[in-house]
């Protein structure tokens, strides 16, 4: 009989395609906006858009109490600081918009389009429990497409995180070198210093 690991090799799962997308909330008090990868239509007719949220993330409660969101395509061009931005910290402690009048959909959320070719606002109507996840089934309620670029990948983002962190593990490198390089220089200016402090002497 095939040994239950053997069977299923999880390197699979990593060929599925995700794009990534900023989801913005507000609870009433603040406007939010995280990270996400699992958006995908799963009808036309009706509607319906599925988005899966961390249960741990503070927009997934705030989702459902308030059961609207808006997404937020990310394009090709984002930059790393939208991911600092809205994906290393949390809106629990931190206000993501603070001092920023953004625009809005009618939906009264936050619409980003310096850094995204679309977005969709959301109505959710039905949340399954997916254990570390909620997944929210969404009528749509607005949508408009702002550029032609393709949607930023996750595969993408991460073929950028490793160029990213080998390009500063090159940094390092060569600053080592030249650290080292210096050093021999200086060892070597001693070196000689005393030699002719020596000459001097005899």
């Amino acid at each position: 009989m095939t040994d239950e690991k053997e069977k299923i090799n999880l390197s699979a799962l990593f060929r599925i395609g995700y794009g990534l997308y900023v989801l913005t909330t507000n609870d009433g008090r603040k406007d939010n906006g995280c990270i996400v990868n699992s958006v995908m239509q799963v009808t036309s007719n009706p509607l319906r858009v599925a988005v899966c949220v961390n249960k741990q993330n503070y927009s997934c409660g705030t989702i459902l109490e308030t059961l609207k969101m808006n997404v937020n395509c990310l394009s090709v061009d984002a930059t790393f600081d939208v991911f600092k931005r809205f994906g290393f910290q949390s809106g629990r402690t931190v206000d993501k918009f603070f001092g920023e009048t953004p625009k809005r959909s009618e939906n009264g959320l936050v619409v980003l389009s310096e850094c995204c070719n679309a977005f969709i606002s959301l109505a959710a109507e039905q949340i399954i429990d997916l254990g570390t996840h909620d997944m929210f089934v969404c009528s749509v309620e607005e949508a408009a497409v702002f550029s032609d670029l393709d949607t930023l990948t996750y595969t993408e983002y991460q073929k950028r995180e490793a160029e990213a962190r080998r390009a500063k593990e090159e940094i390092v490198r060569l600053q080592s070198v030249r650290l080292r390089f210096r050093g021999r220089r200086t060892a070597a200016r001693l070196h000689l210093s005393d030699m002719q402090a020596r000459r001097v002497g005899v």
